[in-house]
């Protein structure tokens, strides 16, 4: 390949980057005013300013679009480092810190609001964190452990994801963060480290 013919490959491949920020930007704004149902391919190449066509090209479907849109990295900590008894409260400051604080974004929100009402939304919300959760927790935990711990969690910090960010609920939405962890840090902790009844009776 000639130094000319690379350089036009180079520029056609930051364009491309480009279109797809583009259009992952705009059915991020769309899915999450709109819904999913409600958000169209057409509506998603309108506000990226492209033609309907490329958004199919890039990603084939709305499904495809959206599992795209919605794809999350939670970022979550290596559990295997931090001292047993310290787990809870440090899960809990990373959790807070992807929804409000330097590691947050508009994905989870997307995904969070998107899954009280749609299917799909759900689905991707549990996949993410059952993939995810599960996995951190394998490295401190058997499998059939880890994923029941992860379950407890999931169910703790979404429902204070659900009550903060989306209802927000007195009491809950207007606590400082630091009150907020202090509060719920020994619920994570007893999910965490709590020996499990089932469990515990050899089950």
């Amino acid at each position: 390949m000639t130094a000319a013919a690379s350089t036009d490959q180079a520029g056609k491949e930051r364009k491309s980057d480009r279109t797809r920020a583009a259009i992952l930007s705009a059915a991020r704004a769309q899915f999450q005013s709109h819904g999913y149902d409600r958000t169209s391919i057409r509506a998603v190449a309108a506000a990226a300013d492209i033609d309907p066509s490329m958004v199919m090209r890039y990603y084939g479907s709305k499904e495809g679009l959206f599992a795209a849109a919605a794809h999350v990295d939670l970022q979550l900590p290596n559990l295997s480092g931090v001292p047993a008894r310290q787990r809870g409260r440090a899960l809990l400051e990373h959790f807070i810190r992807r929804w409000e604080g330097d590691l947050s974004d508009d994905v989870l929100v997307l995904l969070l609001r998107s899954a009280v009402t749609d299917e799909r939304a759900a689905e991707r919300l549990q996949a993410v964190f059952q993939e995810q959760l599960v996995l951190t927790l394998s490295r401190v935990y058997d499998p059939p452990e880890a994923l029941r711990r992860a379950g407890l969690i999931a169910s703790q910090v979404l429902g204070v994801a659900l009550g903060r960010y989306l209802l927000k609920l007195p009491g809950l939405a207007d606590r400082p963060p630091e009150d907020l962890i202090a509060d719920l840090a020994p619920t994570i902790q007893r999910y965490l480290a709590a020996p499990l009844p089932s469990l515990a009776a050899g089950s």
